[in-house]
């Protein structure tokens, strides 16, 4: 089986971490890493944490830290990505670190536009009952590429010329009974 492959141009911005890489031949994403030394123009990108009482800034001569039960964390992979026009990368959770300690992409997936040219950042969450450790260099998160599809929207006047189908409205009415 063969896996379709678009070429992508990346910049390093953490030297100390590998560019991101797919674990098998097959992987459908690509693990990015925790960055702790993520720097643009000479100046540091700080992972950002947020809880219900504060916010604060991993200091920049950290090598770890640790994501609380109900913290969201803003975490630097290292990278700037040129994502190809017609395409977008999702940033997806890794499905271990959600099962076995709640940690999950808050806003997944994130979506990496093609026009968009800054350090690629995941936005994690504890929702675990454990606090969790996150070190320099550890996969966090997995970026999945998709073709992007933009609609033409068509405006209607009532739901009348909207047509029709067999399901009914609502959370829970795909049919089943």
């Amino acid at each position: 089986m063969r896996i379709e492959h678009v070429e992508t141009d990346v910049l390093r911005i953490d030297k100390t971490l590998d560019l991101p890489e797919y674990a098998t031949s097959l992987s459908a994403g690509m693990d990015l890493r925790a960055s702790f030394h993520s720097y643009i123009n000479g100046k540091h990108l700080p992972i950002k944490v947020k809880n219900p009482q504060t916010s604060y800034e991993v200091p920049e001569d950290a090598t770890e830290f640790t994501l609380m039960p109900g913290e969201r964390a803003l975490i630097p992979t290292g990278c700037i990505m040129a994502v190809p026009a017609g395409y977008e990368m999702q940033v997806r959770p890794r499905s271990g670190l959600a099962w076995k300690h709640g940690i999950t992409v808050i806003n997944s997936p994130g979506t990496i536009d093609a026009d968009y040219r800054d350090s690629i950042g995941v936005l994690l969450i504890n929702n675990g009952f454990e606090p969790f450790k996150i070190t320099h260099g550890d996969r966090i998160a997995q970026g999945v590429f998709a073709k992007a599809i933009q609609s033409d929207l068509h405006e209607v006047q009532s739901k009348d010329e909207l047509d029709s189908t067999d399901r009914g409205g609502g959370i829970g009415h795909t049919g089943v009974k």
